[in-house]
């Protein structure tokens, strides 16, 4: 069922790095994306895919992990992403992105917990060092990054509590906390047509 697939796909920082993703695993993800709602069906996106451990690590130093957890600078060596895949807007397609690089991005993250692997989208990005080290042309707009891997952490959803406060957290566990609100707060009632 979606719901049990969507409620298993949390952002995920923590990996099984040694677990590698291959390239195919990589193009089947992204195929998903290809296949996904594209605003004016204009299909502007392009995909930078990488699993080798340079490359990784090169794409690894211009991210920034988790604002929230003030104390933890993003995984050690052994729990990063084995794979990445960059999602570029194409400017020679068209000028504005629209939401496409959330619904690719959605698709690729469904389609890796279907498939037992989790990721994370980042959009914490040092947009002009990635650009150096990836070579990647002016003709394209980093939009996010997606981080790939065997998940190694575990994501519990809580509901917000009556402090009002989203802010996740970790347990002295490791256990990773996400609130989210409660439907009946999302839903506005008492309006029509």
């Amino acid at each position: 069922m979606v719901e049990n697939l969507i409620r298993k796909n949390r952002s995920c920082r923590r990996f099984y790095q040694a677990h590698t993703v291959d390239l195919d695993t990589l193009r089947e993800l992204v195929n998903l994306a290809r296949l996904s709602a594209s605003a004016a069906n204009l299909q502007p996106l392009k995909y930078i895919l990488s699993c080798e451990p340079n490359k990784n690590a090169d794409i690894f130093s211009c991210l920034a992990w988790a604002a929230y957890l003030k104390d933890w600078p993003g995984p050690i060596e052994g729990e990063r992403p084995s794979a990445y895949i960059i999602i570029l807007g194409d400017y020679s397609i068209s000028k504005n992105f629209y939401c496409d690089h959330g619904i690719a991005s959605q698709s690729i993250l469904l389609g890796a917990r279907e498939k037992g692997l989790a990721g994370c989208m980042i959009a914490a990005i040092d947009h002009k060092k990635l650009r150096q080290v990836l070579n990647i042309s002016s003709q394209f707009e980093i939009l996010l990054v997606l981080a790939i891997g065997k998940p190694k952490e575990q994501v519990v959803i809580k509901e917000v509590g009556t402090d009002g406060n989203i802010k996740y957290w970790r347990d002295d566990s490791g256990i990773h906390y996400v609130p989210k609100r409660n439907l009946n707060d999302i839903i506005l009632t008492g309006y029509s047509n």
